[in-house]
This record gives structure tokens, sequence and C-alpha cells, in this order.
């Protein structure tokens, strides 16, 4: 693989690109960008996508996220999901795939951007985290209440899977059920 030239590319594509080459970290996180320059931020991204023919940056977009500029810019990070989720399934890994052996998560930290609703949060877990994690699932947690069907409740059960114990993580001290 050729080496990538000193810096950070100045396209959000390329940047993407060569993140997500990078094969060495078996933990990571990706945060949607604040600036080409910037791997991560907070949730107020203030990037903008003239390749999708999006007008407002990323946060303000947000709030109107009925509409087909937002669309777009989501599904551009869903596509950039679905490329890493590929390359890690095309690595082998001893009988299986780094993908088999990893754990992707996607989630977002609102429902509606327009009404800041967090009430429920769409999230997507891919890989089979070393057999641990069943996958081809669908599980909805909207009929439990608050107590049981909280984010850090599954950060507890993947860091079981990892193998680091805590008794409690923000404001969970139980795992999630059904995970």
């Amino acid at each position: 693989m050729q080496r990538p030239d000193n810096g950070l590319p100045e396209d959000i594509r390329e940047h993407m690109r060569l993140i997500v080459r990078h094969r060495r970290p078996r933990v990571s996180q990706l945060i949607k960008p604040a600036s080409p320059r910037s791997s991560s931020c907070r949730d107020i991204s203030g990037l903008f996508y003239p390749f999708l023919d999006a007008r407002k940056a990323h946060h303000s977009a947000s709030h109107d996220d009925l509409s087909d500029e937002y669309e777009r810019i989501s599904r551009y990070y869903v596509s950039q999901l679905a490329y890493l989720a590929t390359r890690l399934d095309a690595m082998p890994e001893a009988t299986r795939t780094v993908l088999d052996h990893s754990c992707l998560l996607y989630l977002s930290n609102m429902w509606s951007g327009s009404k800041h609703d967090s009430t429920k949060l769409p999230l997507l877990l891919m890989g089979g985290l070393g057999n641990t994690l069943e996958t081809g699932r669908v599980l909805s947690y909207l009929d439990k209440s608050d107590d049981e069907r909280k984010l850090c409740s599954l950060y507890l059960s993947l860091m079981d899977r990892l193998g680091v114990k805590a008794e409690r993580f923000g404001d969970a001290d139980a795992r999630l059920n059904g995970i």
C-alpha cells in the first residue's frame, strides 16, 4: 500500500478513506469531523459538503432532519461505514475475517435534530466481536423502561466482551439485556 502524503487531506472524502485504511488499532473512534483538518469533534459540526450539493453546515442541516440535504449527508456517512465494514470483511484473520472479530458501533445522539429529541436513538452494531455478538438481528427497546434501555448499559455489555470489567459506566450499573 502506498504511503499517503504528510498532513491531512483537505477533502473530507479523502480524509475518511485515509482513516479507515489504517489497520493497527483494535479499538478506535470516528466522530463526524468539525472540519477537514479535524478527525473528531463534539456534536456541533461546522463541516460543509459541497460534493453533496448541501448548502448548510452539518449542524444546521441536522435541524432540518427531514430535508433531502440532511438525508444526503446522512447517507454519505452510512456509505463510509459500509466501506469500512466491507474492507474489514475482506481482511482474513485466523479462520474468519477482521469484521468477524470486530464490533462497529454507529449511532446518533439525536432521534430528531429538529425537535432535539433523544428519547430513542438509531444505533447499528456490525461484526461479531469474536463470536460474542449474535448478528443478523433487529432489537427494539422502545417498550422498555428508561432504566432498561440505557446506552451506557450497552457500553458495559460491549466492554465485558472486550475483557474490560467495570461495575459501572456513565449512568449505568447493569448490562443491556438481549445483547
